[in-house]
């Protein structure tokens, strides 16, 4: 009994170095904001940061660099996030990565000057409402201006994965 207390001694330092079975992402989130309260990324994870990035035109029929152009928060926010998961695809990511988003929203002039929050919600909920890799922590602040006239949403994302993601 007592080699038994020895061996498991010697042993226990030695297990406490390993690295954990499974290097995941940790997701904590609360259940009534569909966002993650926080992230833990562990060593030696994969990254991918995607700059800031505005709607593409949602309508030829307006003048360029008019609010009708670029559409209302819900159509630029789906813009922008189809752009983010199209660039992410390129660099072998996934939406379900996102473990972080930068969200800037200009005050729309049709709802007096305040964010549509609500519309940025919209086109939100269909990238994360059901994310298999679970929720991105978020940031979204209002702002008082964007670079190209008319544009009411900007976004940054941070995704990661496991660096151990080539031999799931």
């Amino acid at each position: 009994m007592k080699s038994r207390h020895v061996l498991a001694s010697a042993l226990l330092p030695a297990l406490l170095t390993l690295p954990a079975a499974a290097h995941d992402i940790v997701r904590r989130s609360d259940a009534t904001l569909p966002i993650a309260t926080s992230v833990q990324v562990p060593a030696g994870a994969d990254w991918v940061f995607v700059s800031s990035t505005l709607a593409e035109a949602h309508s030829d029929l307006a003048p360029p660099g008019s609010p009708a152009s670029l559409g209302d928060t819900a159509a630029q926010a789906r813009s922008v996030l189809g752009q983010i998961a199209a660039e992410l695809e390129a660099q072998g990511f996934a939406m379900h990565d996102v473990v972080k988003l930068g969200v800037f929203l200009v005050g729309d002039p049709n709802k007096g000057g305040t964010a549509d929050y609500a519309g940025l919600m919209s086109a939100y909920l269909e990238h994360f409402g059901q994310a298999e890799g679970g929720l991105p922590a978020r940031t979204t602040v209002q702002v008082a201006g964007l670079p190209v006239p008319g544009a009411l949403v900007a976004i940054e994302a941070v995704a990661a994965r496991s660096g151990d993601h080539l031999h799931d």
